[in-house]
């Protein structure tokens, strides 16, 4: 009963974080759309947010979303795999993380941890994803980050969850790319006062968009994952009680037709004895 009401409660949890990203991504595609027109129509852009920074060592953090609860089969393994495999390719790697079960292993292993979110991974909302956002712009704008990468979990099918990592910042131009629509002429477009003053208030909100998206996703794959490990336990517990039924009846039988046999035999000892002493009785009267 208990697994069964874990997978329906994550089965409307699931569709309900699905709604609410449905909701929101033409907003944020329509923002890709605007940087990735900036990019194409004007030349020699250069901006903050595109500043790969060579020529010192970098300092690389990493966002990871785990979480908050087990009974979710492999999703949290997944990516704490991942994360550390990412992790041994860098010189003092900082992490960010998003979920008790990260923060636990983590800390238990003794790594480098910069800042813990104490936003629960449950529940993504906008808001939250603009503060964390924030937080992650003002340490690169400060220097104090020079890569920044995202690892969460993507859910590629119903039945299949990947662990994957995507970069935050600095953005790469080659991500935007520009599909110009169909029979439509190039016009000059103007942005005022600048394209660099403008990338510095869209690309922010792409930012966190961005993020928004890797928590829900991250999210729904946590739901997924939950709803096939209860499946699969409540299918395993109705085998268990169909087996154990099986056997209790069988034992219940098997009680029941000893008894059986003792009150037969019983009663056929009490017959002989009867039959004994009537005649004993029959001899006395002769």
């Amino acid at each position: 009963k208990i697994t069964n009401a874990m997978y329906l409660i994550s089965s409307s949890k699931l569709r309900k974080a699905r709604r609410q990203l449905a909701d929101a991504q033409p907003y944020f595609e329509k923002i890709t759309q605007t940087i990735s027109d900036i990019l194409h129509r004007t030349s020699g852009v250069d901006h903050a947010y595109f500043d790969n920074r060579p020529g010192h060592p970098h300092k690389v953090g990493y966002i990871v979303i785990t979480g908050d609860k087990g009974l979710a089969g492999a999703y949290n393994h997944n990516v704490l795999k991942l994360v550390e495999e990412e992790m041994a390719k860098v010189e003092d790697p900082i992490l960010f993380l998003i979920g008790q079960s990260g923060r636990n292993y983590f800390q238990h292993k003794g790594c480098n941890i910069d800042g813990e979110f104490m936003y629960t991974a449950q529940d993504p909302t906008v808001y939250r994803a603009r503060e964390i956002g924030d937080t992650f712009i003002d340490l690169f704008r400060r220097g104090h980050l020079d890569e920044v990468y995202v690892v969460y979990t993507e859910m590629v099918t119903p039945m299949q969850m990947e662990p994957k990592m995507v970069k935050l910042l600095p953005l790469d131009p080659d991500a935007f790319p520009w599909h110009p629509r169909k029979g439509s002429r190039r016009q000059q477009v103007t942005y005022v006062p600048s394209p660099e003053h403008v990338l510095n208030h869209i690309v922010p909100a792409y930012l966190k968009g961005l993020l928004f998206g890797t928590l829900v996703e991250s999210f729904c794959s946590e739901q997924n994952a939950r709803m096939n490990a209860m499946d699969t336990a409540t299918d395993n517990a109705r085998s268990l009680l169909k087996e154990l039924s099986l056997h209790y009846n069988r034992a219940r039988q098997s009680a029941i037709t000893q008894e059986i046999t003792e009150i037969v035999g019983g009663a056929q000892t009490g017959d002989d004895d009867w039959e004994d002493d009537w005649d004993d009785e029959e001899k006395a009267d002769l």
